[in-house]
């Protein structure tokens, strides 16, 4: 097995592709939240030009695509410059996945544009956004000189239910994220106007298809989420505590789960207006970002041999 070294140049790159990433989010976030996204109605091209005019919806829309061309080519920067220096086989692999997930993004943000919206292609290109995010954020991660030149394992064997119960939780934040995804994409975001009520009572006295939706999303799937992210972050800071790759991530995720939702509430309470509606929407990806951070700091941890 090859030993791999530290490449700061690289880390670093990934850290900046990740960081554009996130804009991009807040970008995509925004042209939906504007209402903005057929003013543009042609793709690849806006109006049959490379810049248009930048007013009124061409400037969220367009800007967006300008944001997600760079994101694109630094992710082909960041793809070919990890098989250039680095040795682990599985790292260029997961470099490669991402190049192929943001090449796919831009496909399907094409084809949401062409078909005028239909829910599930947009959901897709949400759900897509949060995976290519995730894989920035990963290889931000096994290229950092903590995973790569600390090889002392100091974690006990009791990690183990922490470690899985990390990678469940980070999988119902993104299940949270795609019910939401569905949510806001669909036209339900105030099907239940009020909260914590729902109009003016404990449960709705109408179960529409919109109804339950936004119920599940704004009640169960937030309350489940917000009760397991703050008993692992308390599990994590409190057994942890000097394992600051593992104690950062949690605490982050312990703040972040209240952000996220004060702002559902307040995206209710202002009837989705645009900042905290966007906000939301990245704030969620934050949280992911964060429990994906514990999840595979917490693994590499508890392997007896050193991840290479």
């Amino acid at each position: 097995m090859n030993n791999p070294s530290y490449q700061p140049p690289l880390h670093r790159y990934a850290l900046f592709t990740a960081a554009c990433t996130f804009i991009l989010l807040l970008a995509g976030a925004l042209v939906t939240s504007t209402g903005s996204s057929l003013a543009v109605p042609d793709w690849p091209l806006s109006f049959g030009k490379f810049f248009p005019e930048m007013r009124g919806g061409v400037l969220f829309e367009h800007g967006h695509r300008m944001v997600a061309g760079t994101v694109a080519l630094l992710t082909f920067g960041l793809a070919v410059y990890t098989q250039t220096v680095e040795k682990r086989l599985w790292v260029k692999k997961l470099a490669w996945c991402a190049l192929g997930a943001v090449l796919l993004q831009a496909v399907l943000g094409g084809v949401t544009v062409l078909l005028h919206l239909p829910t599930e292609v947009s959901v897709a290109h949400a759900g897509l956004a949060q995976i290519f995010f995730c894989l920035i954020i990963s290889l931000s991660v096994v290229t950092s000189k903590i995973w790569i030149e600390d090889r002392d394992h100091r974690i006990s064997s009791n990690m183990g239910f922490i470690r899985n119960t990390a990678l469940v939780v980070t999988i119902l934040i993104y299940f949270q994220i795609l019910v939401g995804a569905v949510t806001r994409h669909s036209g339900f975001g105030l099907a239940i106007p009020d909260w914590p009520l729902s109009d003016g009572q404990l449960l709705p006295s109408g179960w529409s298809p919109g109804v339950l939706l936004q119920f599940s999303h704004t009640r169960i799937g937030a309350f489940i989420i917000l009760v397991l992210v703050n008993w692992i972050g308390f599990k994590v800071c409190t057994q942890y505590t000097h394992e600051k790759v593992l104690f950062w991530p949690a605490a982050s995720a312990a703040l972040l789960v209240w952000l996220q939702c004060f702002l559902g509430v307040l995206v209710i309470a202002t009837e989705k207006s645009i900042i905290p509606t966007s906000v939301h929407v990245i704030t969620g990806a934050a949280l992911l970002a964060s429990m994906l951070v514990l999840t595979l700091n917490s693994f590499r941890l508890f392997q007896k041999e050193p991840v290479s």
